[in-house]
């Protein structure tokens, strides 16, 4: 569903976010150890992240990564898959075809469409201060 790059994207933000509840600055090391990602892929990741404003980067020995806490309620999981993926895993054909639509369906086109909705809502109004709320509380783990 998610391309790797955003499953690790996801995975490094919900992780510096329950640091950042913390007031704590994340070295990519914590991240790359507790996320479970490759370390020159999660500092792209990273970096991409930087650049739509969903993470902070800072540098410097009291450097690291960090999400204001203001920003914790408003960043939304939909947020990092649009930075990440854009708006693919809403509009792709399920079975990969270059056409599918309305119009010209797939086999499993109908049923897709309200699967696609229903994840794009989710997606839209799960914060990233939940899932790292519910981190910090060991209600959601970030490593299998």
């Amino acid at each position: 569903m998610f391309s790797k790059a955003c499953k690790y994207g996801i995975k490094a933000i919900i992780y510096i976010a329950t640091r950042s509840l913390e007031g704590k600055r994340v070295k990519i090391d914590d991240v790359v150890e507790n996320c479970d990602s490759p370390d020159a892929f999660t500092r792209k990741i990273l970096g991409l992240l930087a650049k739509h404003d969903i993470v902070q980067s800072h540098t410097g020995p009291n450097g690291g990564f960090q999400i204001e806490r203001k920003k914790l309620k408003s960043i939304k999981v939909s947020d990092i898959v649009s930075a990440i993926d854009g708006d693919s895993v809403y509009n792709e054909c399920s079975l990969g075809f270059g056409v599918c639509s309305n119009d010209r369906p797939c086999p499993m086109h109908t049923n897709f469409v309200k699967i696609k909705n229903e994840l794009k809502r989710t997606l839209e109004t799960t914060t990233i201060y939940d899932l790292a709320v519910g981190c910090k509380e060991g209600l959601l783990f970030l490593t299998g």
